[in-house]
């Protein structure tokens, strides 16, 4: 329990939003509510997922915002030219992949520092597309895109299910595969992972390419569940990304997380919305709360460095 006191924090502090909920606002707990809050979280747990393994590797992805916007179009296009739904996904996550190989060449194997090169291609992709599309909407997509012709009910529990299967392998993979170990080691100390025989930049590499491709995937899987595409789509993606991770005890420095304390941190701060609209509270509060949550969990990062220093 003290090891993971962080992780804890926020699981106990999910149960309290939704203990209050109960107890003012029960409509809250509707199914339809609750369907469309996690398929709202969907994207920001599975883009989570992955900038956890980029800050465990002691590097940051600023661009997926913009990478989501080019996926989601991508994969449009695909849908609105018939091409079969299997090739559009992959259409979008390659396109993820593509743009995530591009930041991790540069940052892995020129040096670049990870905040420059995805500043940079941040802006880059979201100019271009732009220039574009011109804020066009990716329209006349096929009965088989919107929830993948299921209907809206099952569409959801599709997505849903997707999500939490691609969480439990990644957390499986991050604790029990030597690759998921790896990161850790690169993210802690990376000469002493090199003497060890792991190749940094390879890892480096590996988790902005892993990035890029769950990216698409988070897309892909948002994409669906409307009518049309919106070429700005994904704005402001890459903050709740880091912000669901730091809430969920990844250490800002590398070397240290848990996906199962992101996962408890993406529900948290995804609550956080509709439990003031449930609660007749104005909208505006929900940055300032989860900007103080955000806060409080990175003093309490700090607080514990002072302790185990003195």
């Amino acid at each position: 329990m003290k090891r993971y006191f962080r992780e804890w924090s926020v699981f106990f502090a999910f149960l309290a939003v939704l203990l209050l909920l109960a107890f003012r606002a029960p409509e809250f707990f509707r199914p339809a509510q609750l369907l469309s809050m996690l398929c709202d979280a969907v994207p920001v747990l599975i883009t989570a997922c992955g900038m956890t393994l980029v800050i465990v590797c002691r590097q940051i992805d600023i661009s997926i915002g913009s990478q989501f916007a080019l996926c989601s179009v991508f994969a449009g296009l695909a849908a609105s030219n018939g091409w079969p739904m299997p090739v559009v996904g992959i259409v979008a996550v390659l396109c993820g992949v593509t743009m995530g190989a591009f930041n991790g060449a540069l940052v892995a194997f020129l040096g670049i520092p990870s905040i420059v090169v995805t500043l940079a291609t941040m802006v880059t992709w979201r100019e271009a597309l732009r220039w574009w599309r011109e804020g066009e909407f990716v329209s006349n997509l096929p009965d088989s895109f919107q929830w993948f012709g299921l209907g809206q009910q099952a569409g959801q529990f599709t997505i849903i299910t997707v999500a939490i299967l691609l969480f439990l392998f990644l957390a499986f993979a991050l604790k029990y595969v030597s690759a998921g170990r790896f990161v850790y080691a690169v993210g802690s100390d990376k000469e002493a992972a090199r003497l060890a025989g792991i190749h940094p930049q390879k890892v480096t590499f590996a988790v902005f390419v892993l990035m890029g491709a769950l990216t698409g995937l988070a897309a892909l899987l948002t994409a669906v569940r409307f009518p049309d595409v919106d070429p700005k789509a994904g704005q402001g993606l890459e903050l709740k990304a880091i912000a669901a991770a730091v809430v969920g005890g990844v250490a800002i420095s590398g070397g240290r997380g848990y996906l199962w304390g992101v996962a408890a941190g993406v529900l948290l701060l995804s609550s956080i919305a509709p439990a003031l609209v449930f609660l007749h509270l104005q909208p505006q509060w929900e940055k300032a709360l989860q900007g103080l949550i955000i806060l409080l969990a990175v003093a309490a990062d700090g607080w514990r460095s002072v302790r185990r220093k003195h």
